[in-house]
């Protein structure tokens, strides 16, 4: 069974490390559209600015020449919470967004009464007079609940 380690390079470096992994032999395999797959004796000799930023078997990679603890995050009970760090996040994490929704001209309203009151009584069935919103939706009905009419 073969070791490997899974790099998912920050998008800014993603470029220079597929080069990288295309120039070695055998050349280094995509895992994904955004990581790879590295032998252990490929991933020791690696050049190092290429792992700053990326995630390492599912961690931060933390360069060993860097002493400091990543800074902690603590809540105060009854205060709002901190900021979380934009280092605290993947390298390809972008922030969520609330969606864009166009209000709709044509939806219902409170008011309405039935699901035919903006259309008029045109969509009625013509022998059950039940209303429908769409003339598909009455001729759908038609055809099957008074198939002889």
């Amino acid at each position: 069974m073969t070791v490997l380690i899974r790099v998912q390079p920050t998008r800014a470096r993603l470029v220079d490390f597929a080069r990288w992994a295309v120039a070695q032999t055998p050349k280094v395999r995509t895992v994904s559209t955004n990581t790879f797959a590295v032998p252990p004796h490929l991933f020791t000799h690696m050049p190092e600015p290429l792992l700053i930023g990326s995630i390492v078997d599912g961690h931060h990679y933390v360069a060993p020449d860097e002493d400091q603890p990543p800074a902690s995050i603590e809540a105060v009970p009854g205060q709002p919470l901190p900021e979380v760090p934009a280092d605290a996040h993947g390298p390809d994490s972008m922030p969520l967004a609330p969606p864009d929704f166009a209000p709709l001209e044509d939806a219902p309203t409170e008011d309405d009464d039935s699901p035919a009151s903006a259309q008029g009584d045109d969509l009625a069935c013509d022998v059950c007079h039940r209303p429908f919103t769409t003339a598909r939706g009455r001729d759908t009905h038609r055809r099957q609940a008074h198939p002889e009419a």
